[in-house]
Protein backbone atom coordinates (compact mmCIF):
# COMPACT_ATOMS: atom_id res chain seq x y z
CA UNK A 1 0.00 0.00 0.00
CA UNK A 2 1.54 3.34 -0.75
CA UNK A 3 1.98 6.02 1.83
CA UNK A 4 -0.73 8.34 -0.20
CA UNK A 5 -3.00 5.60 0.41
CA UNK A 6 -2.21 4.78 3.47
CA UNK A 7 -2.49 8.73 4.77
CA UNK A 8 -5.91 8.53 3.40
CA UNK A 9 -6.92 5.38 5.43
CA UNK A 10 -5.71 7.39 8.79
CA UNK A 11 -7.63 10.02 7.57
CA UNK A 12 -11.06 8.41 6.79
CA UNK A 13 -10.52 5.90 10.39
CA UNK A 14 -10.54 2.45 10.31
CA UNK A 15 -12.22 0.96 7.23
CA UNK A 16 -15.36 -1.28 7.38
CA UNK A 17 -14.72 -5.42 6.77
CA UNK A 18 -16.81 -5.22 4.13
CA UNK A 19 -16.41 -3.24 0.63
CA UNK A 20 -20.05 -3.70 -1.43
CA UNK A 21 -19.57 -2.23 -5.14
CA UNK A 22 -22.58 -1.44 -6.49
CA UNK A 23 -21.99 -1.88 -10.60
CA UNK A 24 -24.89 -1.28 -12.09
CA UNK A 25 -25.69 2.29 -13.84
CA UNK A 26 -29.57 2.02 -12.27
CA UNK A 27 -30.11 2.66 -9.11
CA UNK A 28 -33.23 0.60 -7.08
CA UNK A 29 -32.53 -2.03 -10.16
CA UNK A 30 -32.73 -5.67 -9.34
CA UNK A 31 -28.59 -5.81 -8.17
CA UNK A 32 -28.98 -2.95 -6.44
CA UNK A 33 -32.28 -4.89 -4.78
CA UNK A 34 -30.23 -7.81 -4.34
CA UNK A 35 -27.43 -6.62 -2.75
CA UNK A 36 -29.56 -4.25 -0.23
CA UNK A 37 -30.97 -7.32 0.45
CA UNK A 38 -27.50 -9.10 1.29
CA UNK A 39 -26.28 -6.27 3.42
CA UNK A 40 -29.50 -6.10 5.62
CA UNK A 41 -29.15 -9.95 6.12
CA UNK A 42 -25.73 -9.32 7.51
CA UNK A 43 -26.22 -6.27 9.39
CA UNK A 44 -28.91 -7.80 11.35
CA UNK A 45 -25.61 -10.14 12.50
CA UNK A 46 -23.59 -7.09 13.42
CA UNK A 47 -21.48 -7.00 10.14
CA UNK A 48 -21.75 -3.49 8.81
CA UNK A 49 -20.52 -2.83 5.06
CA UNK A 50 -19.66 0.30 3.62
CA UNK A 51 -21.34 0.38 0.03
CA UNK A 52 -19.60 2.31 -3.12
CA UNK A 53 -22.26 3.58 -5.65
CA UNK A 54 -19.84 2.87 -9.04
CA UNK A 55 -21.99 5.47 -11.15
CA UNK A 56 -21.43 8.41 -8.65
CA UNK A 57 -17.16 8.26 -8.75
CA UNK A 58 -15.36 10.15 -11.65
CA UNK A 59 -13.27 7.09 -12.62
CA UNK A 60 -11.07 6.77 -15.98
CA UNK A 61 -10.55 4.05 -18.04
CA UNK A 62 -6.99 2.70 -17.62
CA UNK A 63 -5.06 4.29 -20.20
CA UNK A 64 -2.00 1.96 -19.97
CA UNK A 65 0.59 4.76 -18.58
CA UNK A 66 2.72 1.71 -17.18
CA UNK A 67 3.35 3.87 -14.03
CA UNK A 68 1.99 1.24 -11.43
CA UNK A 69 4.77 -1.75 -13.11
CA UNK A 70 7.39 0.37 -11.83
CA UNK A 71 5.89 1.71 -8.30
CA UNK A 72 2.60 -0.01 -7.98
CA UNK A 73 0.50 3.40 -8.57
CA UNK A 74 -1.31 4.50 -10.33
CA UNK A 75 -0.69 7.79 -12.76
CA UNK A 76 -4.30 8.75 -13.12
CA UNK A 77 -5.55 10.97 -9.82
CA UNK A 78 -9.43 10.24 -9.63
CA UNK A 79 -11.68 8.87 -7.60
CA UNK A 80 -9.93 5.47 -7.71
CA UNK A 81 -7.58 6.53 -5.70
CA UNK A 82 -9.68 6.33 -2.22
CA UNK A 83 -10.95 2.83 -4.03
CA UNK A 84 -8.25 1.47 -3.72
CA UNK A 85 -7.35 1.78 0.17
CA UNK A 86 -10.70 0.70 0.68
CA UNK A 87 -10.20 -2.62 -1.51
CA UNK A 88 -6.86 -3.31 0.04
CA UNK A 89 -8.26 -3.00 2.94
CA UNK A 90 -11.79 -5.22 2.69
CA UNK A 91 -11.63 -8.39 4.07
CA UNK A 92 -14.79 -9.10 2.35
CA UNK A 93 -15.73 -7.77 -0.81
CA UNK A 94 -19.23 -7.86 -2.64
CA UNK A 95 -19.78 -7.03 -6.29
CA UNK A 96 -23.00 -6.39 -8.41
CA UNK A 97 -23.61 -5.81 -11.84
CA UNK A 98 -26.11 -6.84 -14.28
CA UNK A 99 -24.93 -8.34 -17.78
CA UNK A 100 -23.84 -6.37 -20.37
CA UNK A 101 -22.77 -8.75 -23.46
CA UNK A 102 -22.27 -11.35 -21.17
CA UNK A 103 -19.81 -9.39 -18.86
CA UNK A 104 -19.82 -6.72 -16.43
CA UNK A 105 -21.05 -3.19 -16.66
CA UNK A 106 -19.07 -0.62 -17.81
CA UNK A 107 -18.93 1.09 -14.06
CA UNK A 108 -17.70 -2.16 -12.23
CA UNK A 109 -15.39 -3.16 -15.33
CA UNK A 110 -13.50 0.22 -15.49
CA UNK A 111 -12.78 -0.15 -11.89
CA UNK A 112 -11.65 -3.88 -12.60
CA UNK A 113 -9.27 -2.75 -15.21
CA UNK A 114 -7.91 0.46 -13.23
CA UNK A 115 -6.95 -2.66 -10.22
CA UNK A 116 -4.39 -3.56 -12.64
CA UNK A 117 -2.45 -1.53 -10.24
CA UNK A 118 -2.67 -3.65 -7.35
CA UNK A 119 -2.16 -6.71 -9.64
CA UNK A 120 1.02 -4.80 -10.45
CA UNK A 121 1.96 -5.08 -6.63
CA UNK A 122 1.05 -8.79 -6.24
CA UNK A 123 2.65 -10.18 -9.43
CA UNK A 124 5.67 -8.07 -10.76
CA UNK A 125 6.33 -5.77 -7.41
CA UNK A 126 5.76 -9.49 -4.76
CA UNK A 127 4.56 -7.07 -2.52
CA UNK A 128 2.32 -9.24 0.31
CA UNK A 129 -1.08 -8.42 0.43
CA UNK A 130 -2.43 -5.90 3.43
CA UNK A 131 -4.37 -8.34 5.31
CA UNK A 132 -4.98 -11.57 5.16
CA UNK A 133 -6.65 -13.22 2.59
CA UNK A 134 -10.53 -13.03 2.40
CA UNK A 135 -13.82 -13.68 0.80
CA UNK A 136 -15.48 -12.13 -2.35
CA UNK A 137 -19.30 -12.79 -3.66
CA UNK A 138 -20.60 -11.88 -6.70
CA UNK A 139 -24.03 -10.61 -7.72
CA UNK A 140 -25.77 -10.39 -10.89
CA UNK A 141 -28.96 -10.28 -12.88
CA UNK A 142 -29.68 -11.07 -16.80
CA UNK A 143 -32.37 -10.35 -18.51
CA UNK A 144 -31.61 -13.53 -20.60
CA UNK A 145 -32.55 -16.85 -19.65
CA UNK A 146 -28.56 -18.07 -22.00
CA UNK A 147 -27.01 -21.03 -20.62
CA UNK A 148 -23.92 -19.26 -20.62
CA UNK A 149 -24.65 -15.71 -19.36
CA UNK A 150 -23.17 -15.55 -16.67
CA UNK A 151 -19.76 -17.18 -17.86
CA UNK A 152 -17.39 -14.27 -19.13
CA UNK A 153 -18.67 -12.25 -15.81
CA UNK A 154 -16.98 -15.17 -13.25
CA UNK A 155 -14.11 -16.01 -15.23
CA UNK A 156 -13.57 -11.80 -14.89
CA UNK A 157 -14.76 -11.97 -11.16
CA UNK A 158 -12.36 -14.60 -10.18
CA UNK A 159 -9.33 -12.97 -11.25
CA UNK A 160 -10.29 -9.55 -10.17
CA UNK A 161 -11.24 -11.22 -6.54
CA UNK A 162 -7.52 -12.72 -6.97
CA UNK A 163 -5.79 -9.33 -7.05
CA UNK A 164 -7.57 -8.55 -3.92
CA UNK A 165 -6.14 -11.31 -2.25
CA UNK A 166 -9.89 -12.93 -1.95
CA UNK A 167 -11.85 -16.58 -2.84
CA UNK A 168 -14.56 -16.25 -4.92
CA UNK A 169 -16.90 -17.49 -1.55
CA UNK A 170 -20.40 -17.32 -2.95
CA UNK A 171 -22.59 -16.22 -6.29
CA UNK A 172 -25.78 -15.40 -6.20
CA UNK A 173 -26.64 -15.51 -10.65
CA UNK A 174 -30.46 -14.74 -11.46
CA UNK A 175 -31.72 -14.66 -14.99
CA UNK A 176 -35.09 -13.58 -16.56
CA UNK A 177 -34.77 -10.52 -14.93
CA UNK A 178 -34.60 -7.09 -16.41
CA UNK A 179 -37.53 -3.85 -15.74
CA UNK A 180 -36.80 -2.45 -11.98
CA UNK A 181 -38.24 -3.96 -9.14
CA UNK A 182 -38.89 -7.64 -11.70
CA UNK A 183 -36.87 -9.50 -8.60
CA UNK A 184 -39.06 -8.96 -6.17
CA UNK A 185 -41.14 -11.50 -7.88
CA UNK A 186 -38.44 -13.84 -6.92
CA UNK A 187 -38.73 -15.14 -3.59
CA UNK A 188 -36.00 -17.68 -4.02
CA UNK A 189 -33.35 -15.07 -5.63
CA UNK A 190 -34.51 -12.68 -2.08
CA UNK A 191 -33.51 -15.41 -0.35
CA UNK A 192 -30.54 -16.31 -1.72
CA UNK A 193 -29.38 -13.23 -1.08
CA UNK A 194 -30.38 -13.12 2.28
CA UNK A 195 -28.38 -16.27 3.08
CA UNK A 196 -25.32 -14.89 1.81
CA UNK A 197 -25.67 -12.27 3.77
CA UNK A 198 -25.65 -14.50 6.58
CA UNK A 199 -22.76 -16.62 5.28
CA UNK A 200 -20.88 -13.14 5.13
CA UNK A 201 -21.23 -12.74 9.07
CA UNK A 202 -20.25 -16.05 9.73
CA UNK A 203 -17.45 -15.94 7.93
CA UNK A 204 -16.43 -12.54 10.18
CA UNK A 205 -17.53 -13.82 12.85
CA UNK A 206 -15.32 -17.14 12.53
CA UNK A 207 -12.65 -14.82 11.70
CA UNK A 208 -12.34 -13.03 14.58
CA UNK A 209 -11.87 -15.71 17.27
Amino acid sequence: MSQEESSLLTAVGRPSPVLALQGSPRRGGNTDRLLSEVLTAAAARGLTAEKVVIRDLKISPCLEIYQCIKDGRCGIEDDMTQLYAKLSAARIVVAATPIFFYGPSAQLKTVIDRCQALWARKYVLKEPPPVERGRGYLIAAGATRGQKLFDGLLLTIKYFFDVLNLDLAGQLLVRGVDAAGEVEGRPEALAEARAMGASMAEFWGESKR
